[in-house]
């Protein structure tokens, strides 16, 4: 009943996500972070000198690969279509508060389920977190939150950001003397640039084809139940990423002494709470952002601009949480953020005749 293409392609997008993103770590990105759009954010706005962190600067190539992957199928297959105009600066600040999220509980939600599939049990508690974030961006668009939608003709911005990654592009293969690569730490360890740049734009152009997203799958899953393909996609994503870690002797499960991870399962719920909460909001998870991004939706973009903002001021402001816990600063601007998010539905809602 489900075998329509839509849902092939669903399936075979999770496949190759949660496989690739295994195999990405094998092939040299950090341990259980073959694939995680928050950390990348954070090592490439350190690349370009947004924060000082040595052990946090590098230009991941992924992060291109997904926007220019998108972009290209888009102008394929005629769907490039800039539009905009849907609360900008709402949507900028979304951005920042996504990465808030990912960075308290470390790692965004592609991150959460490789984790979760190389046996890190210390994930479990970011899985319901993101499930409860989800049904509460649910419960606020039934209640008439309104955050705006991008119209075609809406903006002329939507070029910008395929424009602003394809000058990163140039950036990481020329090696101007102003971006910083680190030469310890996380952001040094990284998979060879043409495999890491190649796969992200195979997954870019396979997640604008199938529309493919990680809390879009679970929003589903609450209205259609087992009907949504993404749900599917979800499963096969795990399927993958499981069988990757078994093959390369990288699947051990446990809470204890798991890279990347912290014990603090409270906060851990909390950030990907928030970040499920504005997922459902604005219309995707920070993954699905790049996409739409890539397609010409400019008010993704600010989201995008938004979490690169978002990865300089969780490293220069002490936010991030490291595998010791989570800082009193982050504890707070997680706390704010929740607050942002809430007077947004309260003051946010369609009014209606």
């Amino acid at each position: 009943m489900l075998r329509d293409r839509h849902f092939w392609m669903v399936a075979a997008a999770g496949l190759f996500l949660g496989g690739l993103g295994a195999l990405l770590a094998v092939w040299g990105n950090p341990e259980n972070s073959g694939i995680c759009v928050s950390c990348f954010m954070e090592n490439s706005a350190g690349a370009l000198g947004m924060h000082d962190n040595p052990r946090m600067q590098y230009l991941r190539p992924e992060l291109i690969g997904f926007v220019l992957g998108a972009a290209a199928s888009a102008l394929l297959f005629r769907e490039f279509r800039s539009r905009g105009g849907g609360a900008p600066l709402p949507r900028l600040v979304a951005g920042v508060f996504l990465i808030v999220g990912c960075a308290i509980f470390i790692g965004c939600p592609i991150k959460l389920f490789l984790r979760l599939a190389a046996g890190d049990l210390t994930a479990v508690a970011g899985v319901m977190g993101l499930v409860a974030g989800v049904w509460a961006g649910l419960r606020g668009l039934a209640n008439g939150v309104e955050p705006g939608h991008p119209s075609p003709g809406g903006g002329h911005g939507g070029p910008l950001i395929p424009a602003f990654f394809l000058l990163l592009l140039v950036f990481l293969l020329v090696r101007p003397g102003f971006i910083l690569f680190s030469g310890q730490g996380s952001a040094a360890q990284h998979a060879p640039v043409p495999l890491a740049l190649g796969t992200g734009a195979l997954l870019g152009a396979m997640a604008q084809r199938s529309r493919f997203c990680i809390t879009g799958s679970i929003r589903d899953a609450f209205i259609m139940g087992r009907r949504t393909p993404g749900l599917w996609g979800v499963v096969a994503f795990l399927v993958a990423a499981v069988a990757a870690n078994v093959a390369s002797g990288r699947f051990n499960p446990g809470l204890h002494g798991q890279p990347g991870a912290h014990p603090e399962h409270l906060w851990s719920f909390l950030g990907m709470g928030l970040v499920g909460w504005i997922s459902v909001l604005i219309g995707g998870c920070p993954f699905r952002q790049l996409i739409k991004a890539g397609e010409g939706d400019a008010d993704a973009g600010l989201v995008v601009v938004g979490m690169l903002m978002g990865g300089a001021l969780v490293q220069s402001w002490g936010i991030a949480a490291t595998a010791a816990g989570v800082s009193l600063a982050g504890k707070a601007a997680l706390l704010a953020g929740f607050a942002a998010v809430l007077a947004a539905c309260l003051f946010c809602r369609a009014r209606t005749a």
